[in-house]
Parts: structure tokens; C-alpha cells; sequence
């Protein structure tokens, strides 16, 4: 018999994270979440997506052992601005038993129902700079440590207990080494900057870097503001991913473009995958674990093109070439080797343009599914 249980302790909660540490043990291509850094992000007193955000926890058991687990998220912050009736569905895993996958949805279900809602979504986390989607495609590749890794029998489950797909993500990867006409981005770097007065803005330590980020951040809501489910960073939201992600960023691998008047035109983040990092650190970061990210921040031939973000006014004019430029001394001089483009929507064309002379390869797809309250059977 399946029991689903709201977590309401810390002892459960802590067992909400080691879940998939256990369900995913003997697979080589799951990436451990740092433990620490999973609490902090569900923790309401320091998450501030809390403050827009109601969210359950649920862990389901069988014969008394944890099989399954799911957190339950309406943003009312999303309902009200773009007036999507959704519960939203996360951190959503489970053993290949249909009774748990069902018993686990059933508590979207149930709270959707009771706040008036119409539909459900996930997987999907509190906001847009969540892990998002479960993969369908690209299960033999090294997941990351801001995307979320799965069994392909989630799939499975999805289409069997009537889930559509709602949105379609792509992840792609190109070689450095295959960069090899770079005389059109040098010579489109050099018009552009010329022509409207640009300049890039590199980093050697993360404190230069600071003064910048709730500007790239406000660059950031302005850039997607017109994706039809885009909701806006607010305020305390800059603060808790300027502490979460800054340190962990090379500062080389940040790039600006600003104007005359050094107002920001564009930006671009990346971040050294600490795929293999994680994996050895085995989610703590002490006793150990933290020389292997040293290690990795310092030494690796693998990025993760995580953010950018261009004026709308600016947008299709080319600033691309300045970006890509500065990116291409620097890996050059850093022997980067894999570019990896981390999830973008399948049908964002002109974000997917920027890429096309890198002719990227796209190696995993991932999916949210959608399904109307009314249209739950289970």
C-alpha cells in the first residue's frame, strides 16, 4: 500500500533531498545537488520565492520505505501577472511503480482544486531560474547541476496517466575546436562596436563584478519579458542568486557590453561544469568536497552557457559578435573545449539563432507536462 505524507519536519525534509541520492545511486550520468544548497532553497526564510509562492512537500511510502517524493508550487505571483491558473509540480521522483507516480500527483491535484486553479504543469520549480523539464531524450549524457536528470520510464508515466506536453526544451553542444571561421565574428565585432560605440566589460575577480549584477539582472527580466510565461525577478530574488551562484562563477566567464555612457547593452554567463565536481563531492561540500570544486573552477575544459541577455532595441543587430569574441580569447587562452547551451525553449528561434554559425548539436531534449484538473481520473 502507498501512503503519500506532507513533510513538516526538518528530519523529513532532509529526507525530501536524499531521495534521489538513493534512487539514483548506480546511475553514472545523475548529477548530486549540493545538500546544502537544496535545504537553503527550501527554506522560507531564505528562499524569497516563498514570498509569492505557496509549497507543499510530499514524500510517498511504501512498506515503510520512502519511494517517492514531489513538491507542490502555485506562484501567485505568476497567476496574478500573467493570470495562468496553474499549480506548478517539482523535484518530482519516484521508483517505476505507477500506484506512487499517481498517489504523488493526486496531491497537486487536490491543492490546485482547492485554491480554484484549472490546470498543472511540471516538472517546473518555484520560478524561471529553476531547474525545468524532464528529459526525453540525451539519458547516456552527464547531467548538470542546474538541470534535473530522470529515468526515461517518468515518460513513460506521463503519457500513461494522460499528461500532454506543455513545453518542449532543447540542450545542444559544440566543440571549440570546430570554431574555426572566426573572422566573421571578429570582423562583425569590430563593425558593431564602431557603429553604435560598444564595449566589453571582462573580469578578473568576483568582487569588480558585484557593482553589475542587479543591473544584469534587470537586463535579464527585460530581455524575456515577452515569452508568454516569463515572470520577472523581483528584488530579494537578485540578492538570493547573487549569493548562490557569483562565487561559483570564473569572473573571466562573465562579459558585458555596455554604451557610450556604460549603460548595459548585453551580458552573457557562463559557468565551468562541476558535473564531476558534484559526483565526487557526493553533496557536501565539506570535509572534501570543496577542493574538487576548486579543482574544477580553476581547471576544466567544459562550460555551461548559462545566461545572456540583449536590449530588445538591440536585439538581431549583431552584439552577439562582441560577446562571442571576448568568449573566444578567453576559452582559447583557458583550453575550453565543450561549449554546452543549457535548456532553451524549442520554439525560441532568435535565441537559438545566436548559436547557428557554432552549428550546434543538440544532445538532450526535455519536456513539461500539462493536464486539467477536471481531466484527473486517478
Amino acid at each position: 500500500m502507498i501512503t503519500v505524507q506532507e513533510v513538516t519536519s526538518k528530519k523529513r525534509l532532509k529526507q525530501f533531498v536524499l531521495f534521489p541520492f538513493d534512487l539514483y545511486k548506480n546511475s553514472k550520468n545523475w548529477v548530486p545537488p549540493l545538500i546544502k544548497d537544496e535545504l537553503e532553497g527550501f527554506d522560507k526564510q531564505i528562499n524569497p520565492a516563498f514570498e509569492n509562492a505557496e509549497v507543499w512537500f510530499y514524500l510517498a511510502f511504501k512498506n515503510g520505505k520512502i519511494v517517492g517524493r514531489i513538491a507542490v508550487i502555485i506562484n501567485w505571483h505568476e497567476i496574478n501577472t500573467l493570470n495562468l491558473q496553474k499549480v506548478r509540480f517539482g523535484w518530482f521522483d519516484f521508483i517505476d511503480d505507477m500506484e506512487v507516480s499517481k498517489a504523488l500527483l493526486n496531491k497537486a491535484f487536490e491543492k490546485g482544486k482547492e485554491k480554484s486553479l484549472t490546470y498543472t504543469e511540471g516538472p517546473i520549480g518555484f520560478s524561471n531560474m529553476d531547474k525545468v523539464g524532464a528529459m526525453t531524450m540525451g539519458y547516456d549524457r552527464l547531467g548538470s547541476m542546474i538541470t534535473w536528470y530522470n529515468f526515461p520510464y517518468y515518460i513513460t508515466h506521463f503519457e500513461k496517466l494522460g499528461f500532454t506536453t506543455e513545453k518542449e526544451f532543447i540542450e545542444s553542444e559544440f566543440s571549440f575546436d570546430n570554431v574555426k571561421n572566426t573572422e566573421i565574428f571578429y570582423r562583425a565585432d569590430k563593425l558593431i562596436r564602431q557603429k553604435y560605440d560598444f564595449k566589453a566589460l571582462n573580469f578578473n575577480n568576483s568582487k569588480d563584478i558585484e557593482p553589475h549584477v542587479n543591473s544584469m539582472f534587470d537586463l535579464f527580466n527585460e530581455s524575456y519579458s515577452s515569452l508568454s510565461s516569463f515572470v520577472s525577478i523581483t528584488e530579494k530574488q537578485k540578492e538570493f542568486f547573487k549569493r548562490k551562484y557569483i562565487g561559483l562563477i570564473n569572473p573571466e566567464y562573465i562579459k558585458f557590453v555596455v554604451d557610450k555612457d556604460d549603460r548595459l547593452i548585453a551580458f552573457s554567463v557562463v559557468m565551468t561544469s562541476y558535473s564531476k565536481a558534484l559526483q565526487k563531492a557526493k553533496g557536501k561540500l565539506f570535509p572534501f568536497g570543496f577542493i574538487h570544486f576548486l579543482r574544477a573552477k580553476k581547471k576544466n575544459d567544459t562550460v555551461l552557457f548559462y545566461l545572456i541577455g540583449i536590449r530588445p532595441e538591440y536585439q538581431n543587430k549583431g552584439v552577439t559578435a562582441v560577446i562571442f569574441k571576448e568568449y573566444y580569447e578567453t576559452f582559447k587562452k583557458n583550453g575550453i573545449k565543450n561549449c554546452i547551451l543549457t535548456p532553451i525553449l524549442a520554439d525560441n528561434y532568435a535565441l537559438q539563432n545566436l548559436w547557428k554559425n557554432f552549428n550546434p548539436q543538440v544532445v538532450v531534449r526535455r519536456k513539461t507536462f500539462k493536464l486539467k484538473l477536471a481531466e484527473w481520473k486517478f
